[in-house]
């Protein structure tokens, strides 16, 4: 009896269907429901008019925004040198780059929180901002450096052998080459960032608030209407961001990367 390949399948199927798809099903669900169950709008027309959460919602923006473009500064130098360096050395240092990641990020957050009492440093913002970088920059590095480091020299010659300078290089043929790696990095920055509140807790002592701290505080309550809708106005956005990304990405592709 020959078993097909897509019935291997059918695990992943499931499990996609109950731990992914059911509860966004259910999130969309309770976000459009009142708590009897009645199909209705009041928890989105409930946000609008409630300052605070709205604040906390565009304050969680500004801050995965900072931290992402931060990230950005501090990740693209840090891959474009490990992409041309010897490959040995080069390994290890994007190892030892890696390497925090294999630690729970909760870990890694209160060992912040014990070096800026060591160091005496007030926790708030720029703790929070410290935190979230931190914690994120190797998610920024990996896939810059991935890309760069698969990237085609023959074009970086062929500018060279036409008299293009260095920063004519850089900005012409390695910055749009290595673009797709910069989306996935922003992605893999922004969208955990926009949506954390364990680091923003631990790093501020409660005193800053982010969206996913809001979004737990109502589900911790009771309220799952008013809790799911802000869960689902996070969602969307994560979703327009990664479509966003998606066309420039498939632009990229259809000019070849270089302009």
């Amino acid at each position: 009896m020959t078993i097909k390949r897509s019935t291997w399948a059918l695990p992943y199927m499931v499990f996609l269907l109950l731990f992914v798809a059911l509860p966004l099903v259910m999130i969309a669900v309770y976000a459009f429901t009142d708590p009897g169950g009645g199909l209705s709008f009041k928890n989105f027309i409930k946000f609008a008019n409630t300052p605070e959460d709205v604040h906390t919602f565009v304050y969680s923006i500004e801050v995965a925004l900072i931290t992402t473009v931060l990230c950005l500064l501090l990740g693209y130098p840090a891959a474009w040198i490990l992409s041309r360096s010897d490959l040995n050395r080069s390994s290890v240092t994007v190892i030892l780059f890696i390497l925090p990641m294999w630690i729970n990020m909760l870990v890694r957050t209160l060992a912040t929180v014990a070096l800026f009492d060591f160091l005496k440093l007030p926790l708030g913002e720029g703790a929070l901002i410290f935190g979230m970088v931190y914690n994120f920059l190797p998610f920024m590095i990996y896939p810059i450096y991935n890309t760069l480091n698969k990237m085609d020299g023959s074009y970086v010659e062929a500018a060279q052998d036409l008299g293009a300078p260095p920063r004519k290089v850089f900005t012409k043929v390695v910055l749009p080459l290595s673009m797709p790696g910069v989306w996935s990095g922003v992605l893999m920055v922004f969208m955990p960032t926009i949506s954390t509140f364990a680091v923003a807790e631990l790093l501020t002592l409660n005193k800053v608030k982010l969206f996913g701290t809001t979004i737990q505080e109502n589900i911790n309550n009771g309220f799952w209407n008013y809790g799911s809708a802000l869960a689902l106005i996070m969602l969307v956005l994560i979703g327009i961001t990664t479509l966003l990304s998606g066309e420039d990405n498939a632009r990229e592709d259809e000019t070849g990367g270089v302009i």
